[in-house]
This record gives C-alpha cells, structure tokens and sequence, in this order.
C-alpha cells in the first residue's frame, strides 16, 4: 500500500521534516561517542502483543539517512506479533543506527498502535456487514501513516481530507441555512461523482437529508432507540453512517442496527503506542 512512489512523493518529504526536527544542528551524543564510520547491527524487539504496521515508514528513515544502510524483517506489516518477539535487524553505520532510532520507532510504535486498536475494533465487526471507518481526527501532517495504519489493522478509511468528498456537518448546515439547502447547495456545485454525505441529530432532520436526496446520512451522537427509529425513516433510500464517541467499549452496541457504516474518530486519536524497541546495538564486521 505504500508504493515506491508514494513513498517518494508524499512519505520522504514528511520523514525528512521529522528528522531534521530531531537534528537540526547535529547529533552531539552519537558524534561524542562515535567520531567515524563504524559498522554496526541492532535488533528490532517487540515488547507486547499486537499488530505491527509502518515497517516501510522504519526502513524508510535510515535509508535516507544513509542508502547503503540495510533492513533484514522477520515479520510484514498486519501480521500479529508478540511480546519478546525479534521482528528484524538493522545494519549499516552506528551513527546513522543511533541518530535515526527514535524517528524511525515514533512512526512504527504509533502506526502499529493504531493498526493494533482498529484490529481489535474491526474484530467486534466480524459478524457483521457494518464497515469500520476512520475519520480526519489524525495528528497533523502524519494522516498519511495514520490511515494506512488503519486499513492495516482491518478497518476501512473514510474521506483522506476535505477535498476527497463532502460531508455536511452542524456548521455546514448553519452556514447553508438548513439541512435541505446544503445537501442542494452540495449538488449543485459537487463533481457528479461525489456522493453527498450529511450529518443529523435529530428525527426531523432525518427527514429533511431523505427528502432532499442525501446519498450517506450520519446519524450523529444520537440514542440507541432513536437510531432504530431514523433507519426506519431512511428506509434505504439512503446509506447510513452512524458517529459519535465511538470506542472499543461499545462499538458491539451498534450491530443490531441495519446500517452500512460506524466511523470511530478513537481509532487515530487514542490508540497508544505499541511498545518496541532497537537492542543490542554492536559492531559487525564490513
């Protein structure tokens, strides 16, 4: 999924700026303690349970910090990993080793903490046809490595930013003057290919997104039985989302309902890291 190109274009320029964030002048202790080019390997351990994700985005940090550095992986991203578990090795100049460890693991602990989290997520689904979403709720300029992270761990993305398709929410409404006037206002000036999705919270403005012919409703932050009655207003003469404080803890709550989609905004603002670490560091001969 993350294409050489993608890589390149959109990956590199990211890493690039998150390392000269830690070394904007340069490494004083890896330059104290190691003057020269010196060969070296360190191992990559897994200290708990989970799924790994962002072995590309790992990889990626010490190639750019030096090519000729090399990655030997035991594992692929998605695949479950354990506690104590060796997942690779890594070889190449201990000065580029040790100046590009916490990069490089500050990607791979979050992507493989969040792909952790939809994984578990995504398991509460399995009996289901309700798809798992994510949202924009992402860290800035690091929605690329989060989303990935998600399809990874099963889920599914939503819209990748406000050009990539139209969601009416509260403020949009507002703005537009009613539910009815933005979802017209939406289809007189989107793409013919755009779906157009509206946020409700309340049974009126149920009605008012199905009778003005919203593709996708999402019922927002609204009560179990309240939901039951909007997707029998809908009648599938619309898709449906439902949102709103979605977690771990009551995701299984939603499979009675006869809807399409949940999206979980929790998936990339709190899944905690999975917790890995580079050992061992040694010299190796050439």
């Amino acid at each position: 999924m993350l294409d050489p190109i993608t890589l390149k274009l959109n990956v590199d320029p990211l890493i690039l700026s998150a390392l000269a964030e830690d070394i904007n002048n340069e490494d004083v202790s890896t330059n104290s303690v190691m003057p020269e080019n010196v060969a070296g390997q360190v191992d990559l351990i897994c200290k708990e349970d989970g799924i790994i994700c962002g072995l590309p985005v790992f990889e990626r940090v010490f190639y750019l910090l030096d090519p000729s550095t090399q990655f030997d992986v035991f594992v692929k991203d998605g695949d479950v990993v354990k506690a104590g578990q060796k997942l690779g090795t890594v070889r190449g100049d201990i000065r580029v080793l040790l100046s590009g460890e916490r990069t490089a693991l500050n990607y791979l602990q979050r992507m493989s903490g969040i792909a952790t989290y939809t994984h578990e997520m995504a398991e509460l689904l399995n009996d289901s046809p309700i798809t798992l979403l994510d949202s924009r709720k992402t860290t800035p300029n690091n929605r690329i490595f989060e989303k990935y992270a998600v399809k990874v761990g099963g889920g599914k993305n939503h819209r990748y930013n406000l050009s990539d398709g139209v969601l009416l929410k509260d403020n949009h409404i507002g703005a537009a003057g009613g539910v009815k006037e933005a979802v017209l206002a939406a289809k007189a000036y989107a793409p013919s290919v755009r779906k157009i999705e509206i946020e409700v919270e309340t049974l009126d403005m149920v009605k008012e997104a199905v009778e003005a012919g919203a593709d996708i409703i999402m019922l927002d932050n609204m009560g179990h039985d309240v939901m039951k009655e909007a997707v029998a207003l809908i009648d599938g003469r619309a898709e449906i989302e439902i949102s709103g404080n979605v977690t771990r803890e009551n995701l299984a709550s939603y499979t009675d309902l006869a809807v399409q989609y949940v999206s979980s905004g929790a998936i990339t603002h709190s899944a905690k890291i999975l917790d890995l670490s580079l050992k061992n560091l040694h010299p190796v001969d050439k």
